[in-house]
């Protein structure tokens, strides 16, 4: 078996064993799968990529081929325990909405990013006056799919706005669990357990 990346692994070792999980931007289901065979979770998954589609069913899992910002709509209020959203929000056209959906469909909500205030990424607009490639932002600008770059500072006062409640909340800086002070200059990643 692969090893999860750190932030999937902190979001599997977190999830409730019995709980019913949708994996929105489930990739090609590595999550959903450590969370079926190590953890006894019902875990579902939405993924717009037709490869990783094939990819997770072929694993047996439960994947759908669909668009975050365009069919959570489709799901019941309060169908999942945990709807979990990974590496994915600053790809969507509109963020806000799609927490908004997480939450409604699930009863809290695993939000997961690259933290774009990392000193790394600072140092780079800085002195290079170009955009960074990081190992958490691998390709240049022209072909990235991050359209709306979000900082964790960013996301704690979006989250505060709204009345979201942070239950807990990762900031990995490389593969390593780090503090929460000065996350927002010292974090490249954060992961963030939302309710309402």
């Amino acid at each position: 078996m692969t090893a999860l990346r750190p932030d999937l692994a902190i979001i599997a070792d977190t999830i409730q064993p019995g709980s019913r999980v949708l994996d929105v931007g489930c990739g090609d289901g590595a999550l959903m799968a450590a969370l079926r065979d190590q953890h006894d979770i019902d875990a579902r998954g939405l993924e717009l990529d037709p490869a990783n589609v094939s990819a997770a069913v072929a694993r047996g899992l439960s994947v759908i081929q669909g668009d975050a910002d365009t069919d959570l709509a489709a799901y019941p209020d309060g169908s999942f325990d945990y709807a979990l959203l990974s590496q994915t929000l600053q790809t969507t056209m509109r963020p806000d909405r799609v927490v908004e959906e997480l939450l409604r469909i699930g009863r809290r909500a695993f939000i997961s990013f690259p933290n774009f205030a990392h000193w790394r990424v600072r140092l780079s607009l800085m002195w290079g006056g170009r955009m960074p490639v990081t190992r958490l932002l691998p390709v240049a600008w022209y072909e990235t799919p991050n359209i709306h770059h979000v900082t964790i500072d960013d996301f704690r006062a979006f989250v505060a706005e709204r009345g979201i409640v942070v239950e807990q909340a990762w900031f990995l800086s490389g593969d390593q669990l780090t503090s929460a002070a000065a996350a927002n200059f010292r974090a490249e990643h954060a992961i963030f357990l939302l309710r309402r």
